[in-house]
C-alpha cells in the first residue's frame, strides 16, 4: 500500500472515560505486545484483538510514532501495549515530528479546541466521532475545510462488512421502505455509529428528525430525500445490542449485525492512511457535515420536547 512513499508518522492524542482507541488503534497501525495489551482495561478490544494472528496486525506505510492522554498515567500502558515509541507531555510537542494527528476522543462538544493547534500548523487531522455536536462547532470545522485544512471523521460503521450490501441482497430486498439501527450510549456520542451504519446504503438527504426521548435514552425518527423512513435508538445501557441494523423493503427484510469490530476499525484508519497517501477523500466532507447537522437536529428536538427538526435549518445556520 506504501508503493514507495515514505512511513506516515501519526500522533495519537487523547483519551477519555469509556473509549479505548488509543489502545485499539494504535494496536491496529501498529501490531501489539500480547502481554502488555493484556492489561488493557476494555475487554471489548482484548477480544476483537484476541482473535487476529499477531503477527499480521499492522498497516503498513504508517506508524503510531507519539501518544499523548488526558491522564498522564494512561500513556506508559498505551505505549508499550501498541509499539508506540514516543510519550509526549503535552498535545503540541508533536508538532514538526509527525505527519498527521489523531484525536482519539469521542466528545463532540470538545473537539475544536483539541484540533486547534494542529490545523493552525498545517497538519491533517483525523476526529473521532462524532466530529461536532453543536452547530458553533460545527460551524468551526466548515471555514478550517474551506480553508484548506485536511479533516477526516467518520465512524467505523461507514467500513463494517457486514454493512455492505450485495446486488443480490438487494434484489431480495426490493426498494427500502425503513431501516432500524441501534446504539448503545448516548445520541450524542454514539448516534454516529447507528447513522453511519445506514447512510452509506442511502446517500446524503436526510431531511428531517424528531426525537421520542427519556431518561434511559433516546427514539429517534428520520426522514429522507429517498422516501425511506429511518428509526435510531440510542438507549444508553443496551450495550449487548450495538451494531444492530434491520433493512425492511418492498421484497423482503434483512437483517445487519456488526461482528467483526476490528475490520471495521482497520477500513476506518486505512481510509485515513490513503487519503494521506493519495490527496483522495473517501467520502465529501460536506457528507459529514450533513451527519453532524442530524446529531444537532436530534439533539435540538429532544430540546425542544420531539418538535420536527430541519436538516435544512441547521446546515442553514451552520453556514451564516
Amino acid at each position: 500500500m506504501n508503493d514507495g512513499r515514505k512511513e506516515l508518522r501519526l500522533a495519537m492524542l487523547g483519551m477519555i472515560e469509556g473509549n479505548g482507541h488509543p489502545y485499539s488503534w494504535s494496536a491496529i497501525v501498529n501490531g501489539f505486545d500480547p502481554a502488555a495489551m493484556a492489561q488493557c482495561p476494555y475487554p471489548a478490544i482484548l477480544s476483537y484483538l484476541g482473535k487476529q494472528r499477531v503477527e499480521e496486525v499492522r498497516i503498513p506505510g504508517a506508524r503510531v510514532t507519539h501518544v499523548w492522554t488526558d491522564d498522564p498515567a494512561d500513556a506508559p500502558k498505551v505505549a508499550a501495549a501498541s509499539l508506540i515509541p514516543n510519550i509526549v507531555a503535552k498535545p503540541e510537542e508533536v508538532i514538526g515530528h509527525v505527519d498527521a494527528v489523531i484525536i482519539s476522543t469521542d466528545d463532540g462538544d470538545d473537539h475544536i479546541r483539541r484540533v486547534k493547534p494542529f490545523i493552525e500548523a498545517g497538519l491533517p487531522v483525523f476526529v473521532d466521532k462524532p466530529m461536532a455536536t453543536n452547530i458553533a462547532d460545527l460551524r468551526q470545522f466548515v471555514q478550517w475545510n474551506k480553508a484548506g485544512a485536511i479533516i477526516l471523521s467518520t465512524s467505523g460503521m461507514r467500513y463494517a462488512p457486514e454493512m455492505r450490501l450485495s446486488d443480490e441482497q438487494r434484489k431480495q430486498l426490493g426498494d427500502l421502505r425503513w431501516i432500524t439501527s441501534f446504539t448503545c450510549k448516548t445520541w450524542e456520542r454514539y448516534g454516529i455509529h447507528a447513522l453511519e451504519a445506514v447512510e452509506p446504503l442511502l446517500g446524503p438527504g436526510f431531511l428531517t428528525v424528531q426525537a421520542l426521548s427519556d431518561a434511559g435514552g433516546d427514539v429517534m425518527h428520520l426522514t429522507h430525500r429517498s422516501g425511506v423512513r429511518v428509526t435510531i435508538g440510542a438507549l444508553h445501557d443496551a450495550y449487548g445490542s450495538f451494531g444492530a441494523v434491520h433493512l425492511y423493503g418492498t421484497q423482503g427484510q434483512m437483517p445487519l449485525r456488526l461482528t467483526d469490530t476490528y475490520n471495521a476499525f482497520r477500513g476506518q484508519l486505512v481510509a485515513f492512511i490513503e487519503m494521506l497517501q493519495t490527496g483522495a477523500r473517501p467520502l465529501p466532507f460536506d457528507e459529514t457535515v450533513e451527519l453532524m447537522a442530524v446529531i444537532i437536529a436530534g439533539r435540538r428536538s429532544r430540546e425542544q420536547n420531539g418538535a420536527v427538526v430541519h436538516i435544512a435549518d441547521i446546515l442553514s445556520e451552520t453556514h451564516s
